[in-house]
Order: structure tokens, then C-alpha cells, then sequence
């Protein structure tokens, strides 16, 4: 075999860290941005945000600054932008303002929302247990159902597998779980202990006078015939019981306010909060969009740093000559993120100007690939615009994804968007005959009569993805 030495040239596409990171903050969500200021505040001491006085800086550019009326502007996507980096350390500071941080002298600063701690369902029911008047033994052999019990409240373990499982020393029979049981279901508000749904809607409505009219059909319907109420065979129902619709309907009422959960009102569940990025204001008869003051993070380099660090020549100096460039790079690429937020805002808001004025049943079809080309942008740099960015509106708060989906055909030889179809189809359920509901092939064939061609299947798709019932669950008395 012989061997030979060659040359061969190519190209390869490399991505400088600043890019990188430009890339990686245009995809971050708003919580997302404020976790990683807080963590690089944390890390580079070139960093600080702008309400900190404590140290003398260098405002740099106010070019800078994010405009937060403009609708538009020069600057394009970081994926599309080429890296313009200046080691030499002569450029001027940018400075990333807005009105985003509260004063430290702020009378809020420093209580946060805490939310109240809220008992769980066991120590809800233990507290309860401890104040009532069992005796000792009664109260642990309570105690131990209460701990078999799920997060509905529901027993859903046998008391013969209970009770099998249970020390032959304690000496507890089936009949002292039986007796417990029932001193569990009588504790606290009724439902709780219950083995099944039937038994759990029948205690709560035990609970109720004897005189509340319905009460006791209500309790034939869950104890002999949920199962045709659940299918709304109200035909069947009447005829098994005998009844005529006014106390078919005055039972249904009963059972439909019941609990079937009873563990639900235990739940400690953390509430979501949503910042928007964008707000939608209408200014003389336009729809613009701005950036909301309340998500940008006001960041500057810390001159006094930086003066300290243009003094020294230790070679320990190369790191923190990094740590500076990381700070400026930070603020702007932060800068850049949010610029392209609001071009992206605003191309939405005027593709969709006829969804401000009217809802959702004037939202015309749109994909990323007409934005992208109307802003010149990649098609990639729009999802991650959108993805996890949300916009205040008069009708609400959506994430930018929402105003884009696909157009079905209509007659006219245009389209409609999917959205809007979804409103339709929303609407004509919430006006239909409640006892002669609309099915899917007629909802199809209403909407053909307007004029737009949608298949009973996709009917269908749409109804299932709003949780709207099929027709047979949504007939009534």
C-alpha cells in the first residue's frame, strides 16, 4: 500500500459563543430570562442591573436602549445576524433599559406573594379525628383508613384486604373496620370514605334533608342507575322509575351539583402566573404592540470593574477581561432578543387585526413561514419567537402561537383558519336545542350553508379537542 500526503478545503459553518447565546435567549421563556439574569448577576460582578446605585457606571450608547413604543426595527434575528464582536475593548457600554425593576426603596420590596399553606386531606381528617369524642382505640383504627384513603378521599382498598394486612396482635376484626368505616364517612363533609362513586354521591345526598325535593329519586338514579344517567338515557331512566321529566330534572339537578371528588377541595396546587411579553394597545383606530416594561431585566456593565480591570496587566486579568466580555455580550444579545419579540408582535398584530376587532371567528389562517418572510427572518428564529412568548390583549392573554394555524377552503375561493372554525363550531353547540342537540354531520352542514367546507371527521377532531361532548352526552331533558 502506498502512502501519500493530500490537501483538501471545505467550508464549515461554526457558531461564535455570543451567537450561541444570542440563540439560546431568544428561546428562553420570560421566567426562563429572569432565572438566568439572576444566576449571571450571581456569577459576573461586570454585571448589575440599572436601579443599583451603589457604584458609579458608564450609561454607554443610549442607543442602546430598547424603544418601547416602536413598532419595528433594523435589527434582525441573532440566527440570521452575523456576529459583529469587538475584543479590543474600546466600544462603548450598551445599556438595556426599561422600567422593568422596582426601585430598592420600593414599599412592596421584600414581600413576596406567599400563598397560604392549606391542610392536606390527611391532616384535615386527623384534626377532625382528634376532636371528636371516639375513644382511643376507635380513633387508631379510624387513623388507619384514613391513611388508606387516595387523593379523591375514595377507599379504594378492600376492608378484607385491609384487614388481612393488618397484625394479628392489634387484634382488629373486620367488623371493627366496618364500624370505623362508617365513623370515617360521618366525620367530616359526607362523601369522604366512599368505595366507589355510586356510594360517595349516595352519602352526600343521605346528608341532605328528607324534605329537599328529588332527594329521594336522586338516591334510587346513583344507587340502581348511574350508569344510564352517565349515558343521558333519560328514556330508559323515566321508565324504570316511573317518572315524568319535571322529576327526572329536579333529581338530574341534585346529582350534577354533588362532589364527586371530595379530596379536590385538599388540593394545594401552585397557581401559574403568565408575564407578558408584548402588550396590544389600540391607538387611533391601529392595533400596535410594546414591549412590556415588566419583563426586561435593566442590566449595565459595572464601570467601576471595568475601570480596575483597564489598570491591571496580571495574567489573572485574562479571566476577568472574559468575565467582561460575557456581560456585554449578555446585555446585547438581551437586547436583540426582545427587539425581535416585538417585530415578530407587531407582524402578528397586523396579520390578524380582523381577531382584535371581532374574536376568535375572524382569525385568518397564518404559518411561520409568512413571517419569517414579510421580517426577512429564518423560519426557525419565528417558532422560537413564538414558542413560550405570550402578548396582553383587550380579549386576553395568548402566547404568540396562537394566533398561527392552518386555513380550510371555502367557497369564495379563499380560507379559514382553524381557530375560527373551532369558534364556530363552539358557538353552534353553545346554541343549540339542549334536548336535540347538533351532530357532528350537521354541524358540518351548517357550516357548509356559510360557506366553509369542513368534513364531518374534522368536525369531529375540532369537538374532541375543545372537550366539547359527543351529541348522545350532550341531550338533556
Amino acid at each position: 500500500m502506498k502512502h501519500s500526503l493530500q490537501l483538501r478545503q471545505s467550508q464549515q459553518l461554526m457558531l461564535t459563543p455570543q451567537l450561541q447565546q444570542a440563540i439560546k435567549l431568544l428561546q428562553l421563556s420570560t421566567l426562563e430570562i429572569n432565572q438566568e439574569t439572576a444566576r449571571l448577576l450571581d456569577e459576573n460582578p461586570f454585571l448589575e442591573r440599572e436601579d443599583d446605585n451603589t457604584n458609579q457606571t458608564y450609561s454607554g450608547n443610549s442607543s442602546s436602549d430598547v424603544p418601547a413604543s416602536s413598532s419595528t426595527t433594523e435589527s434582525s434575528a441573532p440566527a440570521e445576524s452575523e456576529s459583529r464582536d469587538n475584543d479590543s475593548g474600546e466600544w462603548p457600554e450598551p445599556s438595556f433599559s426599561s422600567s422593568a425593576s422596582s426601585s430598592p426603596d420600593d414599599e412592596d420590596d421584600g414581600y413576596a406573594e406567599v400563598a397560604a399553606d392549606k391542610p392536606s386531606l390527611r391532616e384535615h381528617l386527623l384534626w377532625e379525628l382528634n376532636m371528636s369524642q371516639m375513644d382511643g382505640r376507635d380513633k387508631k383504627i379510624v387513623g388507619l383508613l384514613i391513611d388508606a384513603l387516595d387523593e379523591n378521599a375514595y377507599l379504594s382498598q378492600p376492608l378484607e384486604e385491609i384487614a388481612e394486612l393488618l397484625p394479628p396482635e392489634l387484634d382488629i376484626t373486620l367488623d371493627d373496620l366496618e364500624t370505623a368505616l362508617v365513623q370515617l364517612q360521618h366525620l367530616d363533609a359526607p362523601g369522604i370514605g366512599a368505595r366507589n362513586l355510586s356510594e360517595c354521591l349516595a352519602l352526600q345526598l343521605h346528608a341532605m334533608p328528607e324534605d329537599i325535593p328529588g332527594r329521594e329519586l336522586a338516591l334510587a338514579i346513583v344507587t340502581q342507575h348511574l350508569s344510564l344517567l352517565a349515558a343521558r338515557d333519560f328514556t330508559k331512566l323515566k321508565k324504570s322509575l316511573r317518572c315524568d321529566d319535571n322529576a327526572l330534572r329536579e333529581a338530574q339537578d341534585l346529582i350534577v351539583h354533588l362532589q364527586p371528588k371530595p379530596g379536590a377541595a385538599f388540593e394545594n396546587r401552585a397557581a401559574d402566573y403568565v408575564v407578558p411579553d408584548v402588550l396590544v394597545e389600540r391607538h387611533g383606530g391601529i392595533w400596535r404592540a410594546r414591549l412590556n416594561p415588566e419583563a426586561m431585566p435593566r442590566l449595565r456593565v459595572n464601570q467601576v470593574y471595568a475601570n480596575i480591570l483597564q489598570q491591571r496587566t496580571e495574567k489573572n486579568a485574562q479571566e476577568m477581561a472574559g468575565q467582561l466580555q460575557e456581560a456585554r455580550w449578555f446585555i446585547k444579545n438581551l437586547q436583540q432578543r426582545f427587539e425581535t419579540i416585538l417585530r415578530v408582535a407587531q407582524a402578528i398584530v397586523e396579520r390578524q387585526r380582523q381577531f382584535f376587532e371581532h374574536g376568535d371567528i375572524a382569525m385568518r389562517p397564518l404559518v411561520l413561514r409568512e413571517i419569517a418572510e414579510q421580517l426577512e427572518l429564518h423560519e426557525s428564529t419565528i417558532s422560537r419567537v413564538t414558542t413560550q412568548k405570550f402578548m396582553l390583549t383587550p380579549r386576553g392573554i395568548y402566547e404568540f402561537k396562537y394566533f398561527f394555524g392552518s386555513g380550510l377552503a371555502t367557497e369564495a375561493g379563499g380560507a379559514c383558519s382553524s381557530t375560527a372554525i373551532r369558534a364556530l363550531i363552539k358557538q353552534l353547540v353553545s346554541e343549540e336545542d339542549a334536548r336535540h342537540p347538533l351532530t357532528d354531520s350537521r354541524m358540518s352542514e351548517i357550516l357548509a350553508q356559510q360557506g366553509i367546507l369542513v368534513a364531518r371527521r374534522t368536525v369531529a377532531k375540532y369537538r374532541e379537542g375543545m372537550n366539547i361532548l359527543p351529541v348522545n352526552l350532550r341531550k338533556s331533558l
